[in-house]
């Protein structure tokens, strides 16, 4: 098999036809390189070079040598240019995983900043929740998670992004919908309710339970979504109403959102990693986060 070294010499005497100068070019001394393409010529089983006094000259098989030797140490560099550029960051692939609410309010700009800066870093995203989004990142199938801050799991480090809040989400025919300032919980026991399963997502349906709870009742969860995205839509349809986080809503047609008097915060909204590894890709797409969703 023949090494990459060995095409670069016979590449540089092929297009010099002077091993001085080819040597040269090389920053080698003459003696090493003529036994170099001497030794290449026994392992190939055939000459390369017609050499004289005066001129060194191709021959055929040389001239058909020469193109795919240009090709290897094409090859070569190439390759070690995408090694350069994935080690500094600016190539590869990023695996990231992200809770349903920040398609809508955070990763748009994350995502068109990242892009900007880092073009030859290819992207895969999955929507995930925040208790699968921490197992993934463990098992090494995602790089990066955007979720809801987890309880502290050892061998993951956390950046705080924002914070989110609930409010209600009202069909656009509901009374109670025109009105304008904040509303009792309380006041909507009675309405059917739009809710997630908490096998869908556990943290997020236990923070729906514990502020109804907190309004003094239990919601009559009569539909049921598997994404909050699932959950506005029904609404829009005048199935009932929900909690969801703000950052979620968007422009969601017949959808009205109210603030609620009690206002309570969601758990902080967090990108997430491996600790204790220096991955660039990831370190930047982290900065980039972070970066962002403090100029919002």
């Amino acid at each position: 098999m023949i090494e990459v070294r060995q095409a670069r010499y016979f590449v540089a005497v092929a297009e010099e036809l002077h091993f001085g100068r080819a040597a040269e070019r090389l920053t080698m001394s003459q003696p090493p390189l003529s036994q170099a393409i001497l030794q290449l010529e026994r392992q190939l089983g055939t000459s390369l070079l017609t050499r004289s006094s005066r001129s060194v000259l191709l021959t055929d098989a040389g001239k058909l040598f020469l193109d795919e030797c240009r090709l290897l140490v094409q090859a070569s560099e190439r390759a070690e240019e995408v090694a350069a550029r994935a080690k500094s960051g600016m190539a590869g692939t990023l695996r990231l995983g992200s809770v349903t609410s920040a398609f809508d309010g955070l990763l748009p700009g994350v995502l068109a900043t990242f892009r900007t800066k880092w073009r030859d870093v290819e992207l895969e995203v999955s929507e995930i929740d925040t208790h699968h989004g921490s197992a993934r990142l463990l098992r090494r199938e995602l790089d990066v998670a955007i979720i809801r801050q987890p309880g502290f799991d050892k061998g993951l480090r956390s950046v705080p992004l924002r914070r989110d809040r609930f409010v209600l989400a009202l069909p656009a025919t509901h009374a109670e919908a025109a009105k304008e300032g904040p509303v009792d919980l309380a006041r909507f026991r009675d309405d059917s309710w739009v809710w997630l399963p908490r096998a869908i997502s556990p943290d997020y349906h236990d923070e729906m339970v514990a502020a109804c709870r907190r309004a003094g009742f239990s919601p009559r969860a009569r539909h049921f979504a598997n994404s909050i995205q699932s959950q506005l839509a029904m609404v829009g349809c005048g199935l009932g109403v929900t909690l969801v986080p703000l950052s979620s809503l968007g422009d969601r047609r017949g959808v009205v959102a109210r603030e609620l008097s009690q206002r309570m915060d969601l758990v902080e909204l967090s990108i997430v990693s491996r600790a204790g590894t220096s991955e660039t890709i990831a370190d930047n797409f982290i900065e980039c986060a972070r970066s962002v969703a403090v100029g919002d």
